[in-house]
């Protein structure tokens, strides 16, 4: 007579938060009535303009400007926060200097300043009669009132997310691997591109896409340095509050439905990618 094995018994691992339904419930809840609802409430105000209205207001060619400034100014900075983000977290976790822990604090002070603070700052350093706009200006190039002042403002509001998500992962790699990929005839070129950036790589998409997001909404930090010139630089959130003034709601929810589209499918591009890089390298 051949016995039949009984079936193991799988143990759930406990929790530290119980109860998956009442959690993840308040979850959803959550979620739905403080970001997707009022999503929802811009849509449905912004489709009231119909498919024609949406597309009529999408290409008119201030607000066609408005977009493409503020989309494109947006990628570049966030590039160069991403870029500039990384050298400023590997010398802040590899490097041991006085001062270190005032720069680390430093970092975060784009969180911590209101944007209107902010925005003044930079309109007064880079006027042309500013302390670095003045220099400049005799050079002939002018940064306050044009994109260019965009562009710094935007790096400096995505700079502290592009190291926040890349230091920590750099704390974490290893020298040993540092040293061996060295030992095994690796020039820095090689073990910087082939051991230390592989697992970066995600964590410096998630860094991008923060800072292009923070950009691409960025109001108060903007327009003391932007000029608000149209067709030159004038952002996309600007126009936004210049339809309220006017009370053209529907244009305004236009114009916010517009560029929340374009959001979510750049973020969902990044997100893709992201995605592929840690199967490509092996990292999940």
């Amino acid at each position: 007579m051949v016995e039949t094995p009984r079936p193991k018994r799988t143990f759930r691992r406990p929790s530290v938060i119980p109860g998956f339904g009442i959690s993840f419930g308040y979850t959803l809840t959550c979620l739905g009535l403080i970001v997707l609802l009022p999503l929802a409430g811009l849509v449905v105000k912004a489709s009231g303009l119909g498919l024609s209205g949406i597309w009529e207001v999408a290409t008119d060619p201030r607000v066609a400007s408005a977009l493409r400034i503020s989309f494109g100014v947006s990628a570049l900075a966030a590039l160069v926060a991403s870029a500039f983000g990384f050298l400023v977290a590997w010398v802040l976790t590899r490097y041991r200097f006085p001062g270190r822990k005032l720069v680390d604090a430093a970092v975060d002070l784009p969180f911590a300043l209101p944007t209107a603070v902010a925005g003044i700052a930079l309109a007064s350093l880079y006027a042309p009669d500013g302390l670095v706009g003045a220099p400049l200006a005799k050079l002939g190039l002018q940064v306050a009132y044009t994109p260019v002042g965009i562009f710094i403002a935007m790096v400096f509001i995505g700079l502290p997310f592009a190291v926040r998500t890349v230091q920590p992962l750099i704390a974490e790699i290893d020298r040993e691997i540092e040293e061996a990929s060295a030992t095994l005839g690796a020039t820095r070129l090689a073990t910087l591109t082939r051991v230390v950036l592989p697992p970066l790589i995600p964590a410096v998409l998630t860094g991008f896409a923060l800072a292009f997001a923070r950009g691409v909404g960025e109001y108060g930090s903007i327009i003391f340095i932007a000029g608000n010139l149209p067709y030159v630089s004038e952002i996309a959130p600007l126009l936004i509050v210049i339809k309220l003034s006017e009370f053209d709601y529907g244009g305004a929810a236009a114009i916010a439905t517009i560029m929340l589209g374009i959001s979510f499918l750049t973020l969902l591009a990044i997100n893709l990618i992201q995605a592929w890089s840690r199967r490509r390298f092996g990292y999940v």
